[in-house]
């Protein structure tokens, strides 16, 4: 069985090939600044990955659709993925040494059925310059990443501690993926890859 990945990020690109599972990424038509907040994180993360899901239904109305949503949550206030490079060091500045949130929803659909979930995660950024801010985008991409950071790679060094799955951070957490795609049947156990480890 082929599933559909709806999305662009490459991150949930690299997750899902830890596993066997044929899959093809195809971007949804959908603009999560556009789905109101009503003052729950995970509502928020939930309905915009089941949006994306429904873009997606009419032109593979056969196959098991996967979608994630991610976005930082602090202070009561969503970061999404900044657009320039100004709102990336903006976004940085305001969560520098302080704890904050990310919330992923994912969302499997098959034959019109839809099953979501949101998942957490806690991060504790170090206390960070303004110098510092701008030595990490001169080095790593900002595009495409909820709060404009990354912890893979050298991007973790802005990260302090993690409460949580990591893979949240990365935009798609295995573990409620796993869950998901078990009510449509299919068990990424079946689907482990030997590796070297």
């Amino acid at each position: 069985m082929k599933i559909i990945l709806g999305s662009s990020s490459p991150r949930r690109r690299e997750i899902l090939r830890f596993f066997s599972l044929p899959f093809m990424q195809q971007s949804p038509d959908v603009d999560e600044r556009q789905v109101i907040f009503d003052g729950s994180p995970e509502r928020y993360v939930s309905t915009v990955a089941k949006e994306k899901a429904e873009s997606l239904q009419k032109k593979f109305p056969d196959q098991v659709i996967l979608t994630a949503d991610t976005i930082v949550y602090c202070n009561n206030r969503i970061y999404h993925k900044p657009e320039t490079e100004s709102q990336a060091i903006k976004m940085l500045s305001d969560l520098s040494g302080s704890w904050h949130q990310v919330f992923t929803g994912v969302c499997v659909q098959k034959n019109a059925l839809f099953y979501s979930q949101a998942e957490e995660t806690k991060v504790l950024l170090h206390p960070l310059s303004e110098q510092q801010i701008r030595a990490y985008f001169q080095r790593f991409s900002f595009a495409d990443k909820a709060g404009g950071y990354a912890i893979q790679e050298g991007g973790a060094i802005v990260v302090k501690k993690i409460e949580g799955c990591p893979y949240n951070v990365w935009g798609l957490p295995i573990s409620t993926m796993r869950e998901l795609l078990l009510k449509v049947g299919i068990d990424l156990w079946d689907y482990l890859k030997s590796t070297s480890i």
